[in-house]
């Protein structure tokens, strides 16, 4: 049996905004280990293969493509190349996801068990988990479409339901410790009465949005309930091409696929059908799972202090209890505090009371709404060959710290509306400029003018650090003419 891990990181996180960013969404964040969340979800079956257990293979990530480059670095960090990166041209929520997972399990002729897993959950006990993967590919290769319920531990009105059914019993050799249980019902996010009913009965879980099917299994389901999704991520999977490290899909094709989700699409129908073949279960698991979904979620699944407190970065709190204070950059002091969540980034600030943190969304909402770029991007731009921050701006000039990795390279291009001056701060950048080439070390600088072709790259095995003071009547990053890209980029 082969497990095929599928790791969906399509997500924007925008309840943990200001550290999670359209460009930088929670998945790629570290918000409570030194791994980020994408990175603890492609380790989460770490020692799980082995003698007697199924194979599993490298894991197929399916992600936007704005977010590819910061992908596929995180996953070199870990020194686990992916099977494939995906890239989706737009989001189209899980079922076009998972479909095009399918499709591409089907396209190189195997039938594995797919592990579908959001790149943002958390999960603390991770040998429950495993145990569970166990336990769902059994019941996979059975041919039901499994699904994850979380053990309650509240009356959470924030998630959806899963009404357990009768229980089913193994029929392998192996025993299954976990107790599946048929799915009588899903049931949408309730009001807190009915929230504390669910908890009170026993008989609820909440809907995790992990899944485990053979990839037949899913083409047989998704084709049955919506033919549609399953045309039209076909025909988007026939019509791309691979690009470097990542399979683009065809974006006209996608584009016009319908956007639904695992749920709507396949499994409330499912539960309620006579479909031959095709049958639903869930697993309960009680291992200390968290979709991490807002800064009071975070806050409850990360280490607290006497108080109740969490504290990172420069931080200084007297007389504050159960509260969050998170600093990037500054010195964030706080005094007389309770159930107070405060994140400090070097282009904003939030301070909200923990039984609002899902309002943060509003905030995002208005940034939107005002044409503003705080909701997109981070002050540090993360780029395939580095980074760059904006230190100052003004009237016709601004200044940028950039950062180059060793051994890469911005393109070649040329700017119609500015000129820029380079200063090294450490490391040796090699400059293109105009029909010269020439090295810069430690305190050298050099003049690029308007209109002059030029290009900027690290042969080094340091990073090269350097100051860019830019001048002119426009400084906007879309003023960039590219000539050549090692990236693909336009």
């Amino acid at each position: 049996m082969i497990i095929q891990p599928v790791i969906l990181s399509g997500g924007s996180g925008t309840r943990l905004w200001p550290l999670s960013r359209e460009y930088y969404p929670k998945q790629l964040l570290a918000p409570v280990t030194d791994q980020t969340l994408l990175q603890a979800t492609v380790c989460r079956l770490d020692g799980l293969d082995g003698a007697g257990k199924p194979r599993i293979a490298a894991p197929l990530v399916i992600c936007n493509e704005e977010h590819r480059f910061l992908v596929a670095e995180q996953l070199r960090q870990l020194g686990k190349p992916p099977g494939q990166i995906l890239l989706e041209p737009i989001g189209r929520n899980t079922a076009p996801a998972v479909t095009l997972a399918a499709l591409h399990d089907g396209a190189r002729g195997e039938d594995a068990v797919l592990l579908i897993m959001p790149a943002d959950h958390m999960i603390r006990d991770e040998a429950t988990f495993r145990q569970a993967a166990l336990e769902g590919a059994q019941l996979a290769t059975q041919g039901y479409v499994v699904t994850f319920g979380i053990v309650p531990t509240r009356a959470e009105t924030g998630y959806g339901y899963i009404r357990k059914g009768d229980m089913l019993a193994s029929r392998n050799a192996q025993p299954l410790v976990l107790s599946p249980f048929l799915i009588d019902k899903f049931v949408e996010k309730p009001d807190a009465a009915t929230a504390q009913s669910y908890l009170d009965s026993g008989a609820y879980l909440w809907n995790s949005g992990i899944f485990m099917v053979r990839a037949a299994v899913w083409r047989k389901a998704i084709g049955h309930f919506r033919p549609d999704i399953l045309a039209a991520a076909r025909q988007a999977y026939q019509g791309g091409k691979q690009d470097g490290d990542f399979y683009r899909v065809d974006k006209p094709s996608f584009t016009a696929c319908p956007s639904d989700s695992i749920d709507y699409a396949v499994m409330e129908n499912l539960t309620a059908s006579n479909v031959s073949g095709l049958k639903a279960a869930v697993i309960p698991l009680d291992a200390g799972w968290s979709d991490v979904g807002a800064w009071s979620s975070l806050w409850e699944v990360s280490p607290q202090d006497a108080d109740g407190n969490i504290l990172r970065g420069d931080v200084l709190a007297e007389d504050t209890r159960n509260s969050m204070l998170y600093s990037e950059h500054r010195l964030l002091a706080g005094v007389g505090l309770e159930n107070i969540i405060a994140i400090e980034t070097a282009d904003a600030v939030l301070v909200v009371h923990r039984d609002r943190a899902q309002d943060v969304k509003e905030i995002v909402n208005r940034l939107k709404k005002d044409g503003r770029s705080e909701h997109q991007i981070h002050r540090r731009v993360h780029r395939p060959w580095g980074s760059y921050e904006g230190i100052d701006k003004g009237q016709r000039f601004q200044v940028k710290r950039i950062t180059v990795k060793p051994g890469a390279s911005l393109s070649l291009q040329m700017h119609h509306h500015r000129a820029e001056h380079w200063i090294v701060v450490s490391g040796t950048a090699r400059v293109v400029s105009g029909d010269k080439e020439f090295l810069l070390s430690e305190n050298q600088s050099t003049y690029i003018p308007i209109g002059v072709t030029h290009r900027l790259e690290n042969p080094g095995t340091l990073p090269l650090e350097l100051i860019e003071v830019q001048s002119g009547s426009y400084l906007g990053e879309d003023d960039i003419v590219r000539f050549e890209d090692h990236y693909g980029r336009k």
